[in-house]
């Protein structure tokens, strides 16, 4: 019976962190391929990336025998595994496709719809209940804590990045949707990897912090001229790297306790080791996926038929008609198809008929 539980929980842990990877996946495929990358590709290096990259942070981090987990690294959630994994990665692979065709782009650097990019934000915030707060894998107070201290660094976030387009954005005095969904997302990342090892009030320091790093990370990809579209190295790499650094300062031993985990706490507990440990799992981390990144792209761009970017053409029609032949909105089809069935253009003001508009007597009189 014993052996039947054990093999059950195995499961049940390897199926939990199986979807975590897909997050990963979807980070960096989707966002670091935007508007230029091919879709077969992309599902080679999944399964690529998942093998040779994932697999061997996540098992470093959690395995038992992983040498960052006997060394005494802590990533409650995969704050390194997860976001420093897919920022590393989605950098490389935004170098290795180059910058999206001028046409197919504008340099300012603004949403194009920022409801779904609130609709999107609303559920991530609460799939990361889930996210961490089922990586203990059993039902407790402290799953109840690490839910709490998710969301509050959420909520931190979303209000210091406000304060932050308050203040630098142009124009300036400004409050934005748009940032405080950035400004969230950069908490929920912070939090991730010491979300079940710190406490309430230290959660709102993740969530200030890693806003401000993230926000000031954002200029990394101007300084070097990447067109990351997502800002997923600075979301995630920046953003996982700092949470991880200061799970190693505010890390204490009477939160874990709770589930009967036993650490040596960070430093707030005087283990200031902590730190040295955080760096080197983040450092590592980090590095192994960039080198290893790197190598499965420049070999699959050399195999016939798994070239990563699409034409230039492909670009300039949209990868949504170019890989899937279809559109996310049916003007845009609906665009193509009256300009290929008209003989020869015309001009746009013969399509539209201008009505002038007379007010009543009475409203012009200033009466209703």
């Amino acid at each position: 019976m014993k052996n039947i539980v054990n093999t059950l929980f195995a499961f049940i842990f390897g199926t939990f962190y199986i979807s975590i990877d897909v997050y990963s996946f979807i980070l960096v495929v989707i966002g670091a391929a935007s508007e230029r990358g091919r879709i077969w590709p992309t599902i080679v290096f999944v399964f690529l990336w998942g093998t040779f990259v994932y697999d061997f942070v996540a098992y470093w981090t959690w395995g038992q025998n992983g040498w960052a987990n006997v060394l005494g690294a802590l990533d409650h959630a995969g704050g390194v595994p997860v976001h420093m994994t897919a920022g590393a990665s989605a950098l490389v692979y935004n170098l290795v496709l180059g910058k999206r065709q001028p046409i197919t782009r504008i340099e300012q650097d603004r949403p194009h719809n920022i409801n779904n990019i609130f609709i999107g934000t609303a559920l991530s915030w609460f799939g990361w209940f889930g996210f961490n707060g089922g990586s203990g894998l059993r039902i407790s107070s402290r799953a109840v804590l690490v839910c709490v201290v998710t969301n509050l660094a959420a909520c931190t976030g979303g209000f210091t990045w406000c304060m932050l387009d308050y203040l630098f954005s142009k124009p300036k005095y400004k409050f934005t949707l748009f940032g405080f969904c950035m400004g969230s997302m950069a908490g929920l990342v912070c939090i991730t990897p010491g979300s079940g090892y710190v406490s309430i009030p230290v959660s709102l320091i993740f969530g200030f912090i890693g806003s401000i790093c993230v926000y000031f990370g954002r200029k990394i990809k101007t300084f070097f001229k990447i067109d990351d579209a997502f800002d997923i190295f600075a979301q995630h790499a920046v953003g996982g790297f700092v949470g991880c650094l200061l799970t190693g300062i505010f890390a204490q031993k009477y939160i874990p306790a709770i589930d009967q985990v036993n650490i040596s706490g960070g430093g707030l507990d005087g283990n200031w080791i902590q730190i040295v440990y955080q760096l080197t799992l983040a450092s590592v981390g980090f590095v192994w996926s960039f080198v290893m990144t790197l190598i499965i792209l420049l070999i699959m761009n050399k195999i016939p038929g798994l070239t990563l970017r699409t034409s230039t053409n492909g670009e300039i029609q949209g990868i949504d008609y170019d890989q899937f032949n279809e559109y996310t909105h049916d003007y845009i089809e609906f665009q193509r198809d009256l300009y290929t069935t008209i003989p020869k253009p015309i001009p746009m003001n013969n399509f539209i008929t201008v009505a002038t508009v007379v007010r009543p007597n009475h409203a012009q009189n200033g009466r209703n």
